[in-house]
């Protein structure tokens, strides 16, 4: 037998082209699972950040739009509740539950005289951050004092 090939027989193999498709089948597969393991933690604690901060930022446009002072206030044990905002006309009524287990809220700057974040009715309000804990997890959320309530990236 030898090596050479016959002239109507064409030589065996994978082209170029055929193994860069099967390498990216191979990423996209791989990256598709490794976003579908996340852990669930994480994503709750994201959705949780998420809907806080649209909270935050109603209450802020309410308290500017009726000129009330509102504050939010987390874990209101003697209500009940996981957080709470004060100072809302009765008419307004916002969530004052987590969606799932119970997030732990870390304010930076907070003192006992002042517990919570302070949402206006000022169109400029001081510069505030507050840490979501779940589990392992956390998120920042924080405002410059003009823009609006957003996670903020780890650096």
């Amino acid at each position: 037998m030898t090596l050479t090939s016959a002239p109507g027989n064409k030589p065996r193999g994978f082209t170029l082209i055929e193994l860069l498709v099967v390498v990216a089948l191979i990423a996209i597969t791989s990256a598709t699972i490794s976003l579908a393991l996340r852990d669930p933690a994480e994503l709750q604690l994201q959705r949780e950040a998420q809907r806080l901060a649209a909270l935050l930022e109603a209450a802020r446009a309410e308290s500017r739009a009726s000129g009330l002072a509102v504050r939010w206030i987390p874990a209101a044990i003697k209500t009940g509740d996981d957080f709470r905002f004060e100072g809302l006309p009765r008419t307004i009524q916002l969530p004052s539950r987590w969606l799932g287990d119970p997030v732990a809220v870390t304010i930076a700057n907070a003192s006992a005289t002042n517990p919570g974040l302070v949402l206006g009715p000022e169109p400029l309000i001081p510069a505030q951050r507050l840490q979501l804990q779940l589990g392992s997890q956390r998120v920042v959320l924080g405002t410059d004092g003009l823009s609006a309530f957003d996670v903020i990236p780890p650096q």
